[in-house]
């Protein structure tokens, strides 16, 4: 079993004040089908540090939390599924003339040889994961851009 850093970058034709928001609990709402974020204590700012949320698919059920947060540049979040894999999720926001490049890594543990299995097939498909997120994000603001 290896731990994975896997690490691709996008670009969003937003400023980093306002690409941040794609990338939280509530902003990936937006874009990304079937996200929806349980949280067990409502709080006003999903990027405070140590909020905490919940995701759940018919298989399993992951625990995030905000670990670091500097607004516009990065967030970071910790995930586990239990029995399956930890980690983290770090995006970096970077301005460009276009708008901002992001950088998404994540640093994943499996935690039994099945998840080392699957995390492998995740760590082949990242770059192509990563390019979906474009896409999803470049459809949300081109239907909503007014």
């Amino acid at each position: 079993m290896n731990r994975r850093v896997l690490s691709a970058a996008l670009t969003v034709p937003l400023p980093p004040e306002e690409a941040f928001r794609l990338f939280t609990a509530r902003g990936e709402r937006d874009w990304v089908p079937g996200w929806d974020p349980v949280f067990p204590v409502e709080p006003q700012d999903d990027t405070a540090p140590g909020t905490v949320w919940l995701t759940s698919t018919d298989e399993e059920e992951t625990t995030w939390l905000v670990a670091s947060r500097d607004f516009p540049r990065s967030v970071s979040y910790a995930r586990i599924t239990p029995g399956v894999r930890a980690g983290t999720v770090t995006v970096a926001l970077a301005e460009t003339g276009a708008g901002s490049e992001v950088t998404v890594t994540y640093d994943m543990t499996p935690l039994t040889p099945a998840a080392a299995e699957a995390l492998g097939a995740f760590a082949a498909a990242y770059p192509s994961f990563i390019r979906s997120w474009a896409q999803l994000i470049a459809g949300h603001l081109a239907r909503h851009r007014c």
